[in-house]
């Protein structure tokens, strides 16, 4: 899964839980909804049980729920829980520094990429997963 889809699909995730509202999900009822593998989702609900997200209970009638309010998680808790140091490929640019380009071309690409990275974690620290809720409520039969 690559990094952008498995942002998608942890909001995906999170917000299936504040679907359930409360109730006990197992990873095989999530996976199902995202239509993919129970590993994939485990793996997803590992980082955020990891970041305080969500609680985990084990044994026969355990499961998943969030860990808050589902107005209390911000779509950037849920990125800075899956890329905790973002720097958007720079740490693997490894220019020539003899050529003009290449020795120019980390400080120019830095101030940009800052700026919108900048932009980029304002935006999801405005919007919560009660927000992507509220919205899903009004098409999604069932618990709310």
């Amino acid at each position: 899964m690559t990094g952008n889809s498995r942002f998608v699909v942890s909001v995906h995730v999170l917000s299936y839980l504040a679907f359930k509202a409360g109730a006990q999900t197992t990873s095989a009822e999530i996976a199902s909804s995202v239509d993919t593998n129970p590993v994939v989702i485990r793996r997803l609900l590992s980082a955020f049980v990891k970041a305080r997200l969500v609680r985990a209970q084990k044994g026969a009638t355990g499961g998943f729920t969030l860990a808050s309010a589902p107005g209390t998680i911000r779509l950037l808790d849920v990125y800075r829980a899956l890329e905790p140091q973002t720097d958007l490929g720079l740490s693997r640019l490894e220019p020539n520094h003899k050529c003009p380009v290449g020795a120019r071309i980390e400080t120019i690409l830095k101030t940009s990429f800052s700026k919108a990275q900048s932009s980029f974690e304002a935006e999801l620290a405005r919007v919560s997963i009660a927000d992507i809720h509220r919205q899903l409520k009004s098409v999604c039969p069932g618990k709310h």
